[in-house]
Formats: structure tokens, C-alpha cells, sequence
């Protein structure tokens, strides 16, 4: 009986493990960093893990269990790091270090944090003035998305709409509301089985001040996230 007790716990502790162990508050500078965080901090944490299983032989208990964690937590960032790459290249673009820098150059781009990938889609591309439909060239974008989520089919998805100071608050609320609704249900409607948020933040999270029209313009846009648990999932309207 105390066996199988322990035997539980152990499980129980590597589950919490696995959905937690690459959790920072902080964006990694590069893949290779991220990657490394994760196998840290399952190395970590796999030692308690061991040493709870081989309660006998703690030393060697907590050696196996690093090593387990070690793998359990590298797993973890390189998914990530291999699911950013993987949508920079549907969307024939690179993954980005510096989003606000690149957005002022690009339509599409692909950043990348040790919590989540991220997609931001410049507004100007997606949808006609006060409009929340997407336009052709927007559809044939969000489709690329399809084959690269069908590989992740765990990846929880949130998607998130943008504007800019113009107008009052509560039309651009459900303006983005409209937007980042309508960008889910098409993803649903492709056939992506992951689970999907979606949300509208007005002009509460702005990229660069309203203060000109280029400014403006990219305020004004439709963020996808990525996420590999629900512990990694932020308010993006923060």
C-alpha cells in the first residue's frame, strides 16, 4: 500500500510537471536559451520527482529523475521553438526577436516567447475600414495556420483583436471582438480541432502611441497565440 501511494504521488507530481515546467514571466532572448530554461527547470523539479520514487536511494533517485526532468523540460521549449519556426515558415516569413520593429516592415509576424508563439497580423491586410470579415488575401494567410496546427492538435489557441484611439471605446470593443470571433470560427471551420479563444481589447493594449497614422495603423491588428498549456495562457488585453 505505501508503495502504490508513492507510485501515485510520483505521477501525480511529473503531470504537474509537465504543465508547468516551462512557466516564466520573461521572453527569451533566442530558441536555443528557451530550450535550455526548460530542460533547467525540469531538471529541477525531476529530482524531487526521483528522489520521491526511489525513496531508498534518495542520491541516486534524485540523479535519475534530473535526467528525466532534463528531457521532460527541453521537450517543452523545443516545441515551441519547432512550432514558431514551423509557422514562420507558412507564413514565408522569419521569426522575429523585436515584434514592434518588424511590424513597422512586415503584414505577418511570428515572435516568440518561453510561454507561447505569437502571430500578429496587421489589421490593414486583414479587414476593410470598420469591417470584420476577413478579406481574400487575409483567408488565404490564416489557412497556412491549418497543416502547422493539426501537427500541435494540444496547442491552445487565443485569438486576439487590436485598434486604434479612434472612435469610442465600446464600438471598437466589439469591432475587435467581431474580428478576432470571426478569425477563430474560420479556423474552426477549416477543420482545426485545438481549442480556441477569442477576445476583443479595443484599443486598451496599443503597440506604439495613437499619435500618427502609421502609429495607427499598427495599433490597429489581430494577434493569434499559440499556448502549450493553459498555465501559459495571458490576458492579452494587458
Amino acid at each position: 500500500m505505501q508503495s502504490r501511494t508513492k507510485k501515485s504521488l510520483a505521477v501525480t507530481l511529473a503531470a504537474a510537471l509537465m504543465m508547468g515546467g516551462c512557466a516564466s514571466k520573461e521572453p527569451m532572448p533566442n530558441g536555443g536559451e528557451k530550450t535550455g530554461e526548460g530542460a533547467a527547470i525540469g531538471a529541477v523539479a525531476g529530482a524531487v520527482l526521483g528522489a520521491v520514487i526511489n525513496h531508498r536511494n534518495r542520491n541516486k533517485g534524485a540523479a535519475v529523475g534530473a535526467a528525466v526532468g532534463a528531457v521532460v523540460g527541453g521537450a517543452i521549449g523545443y516545441s515551441l521553438d519547432k512550432q514558431a519556426q514551423e509557422v514562420a515558415d507558412s507564413m514565408q516569413t522569419a521569426v522575429s526577436q523585436n515584434e514592434q520593429e518588424a511590424i513597422q516592415h512586415q503584414d505577418i509576424v511570428v515572435t516568440k516567447t518561453d510561454r507561447y508563439v505569437k502571430i500578429t497580423f496587421k489589421s490593414a491586410m486583414m479587414f476593410e475600414t470598420n469591417k470584420a470579415e476577413p478579406t481574400p488575401q487575409a483567408k488565404e494567410k490564416i489557412a497556412r495556420l491549418v497543416d502547422v496546427l493539426k501537427n500541435y492538435p494540444d496547442t491552445i489557441v487565443q485569438v486576439v483583436g487590436h485598434t486604434d484611439s479612434r472612435g469610442s471605446y465600446d464600438y471598437n470593443l466589439k469591432l475587435s471582438q467581431r474580428r478576432a470571433w470571426n478569425v477563430a470560427n474560420m479556423l474552426k471551420s477549416l477543420g482545426v480541432t485545438n481549442t480556441i479563444y477569442a477576445r476583443g481589447c479595443s484599443f486598451s493594449k496599443p503597440i506604439v502611441p495613437n499619435d500618427t497614422p502609421a502609429h495607427m495603423a499598427m495599433n490597429r491588428r489581430v494577434e493569434i497565440y499559440l499556448y502549450p498549456n493553459e498555465a501559459s495562457v495571458i490576458n492579452a488585453c494587458q
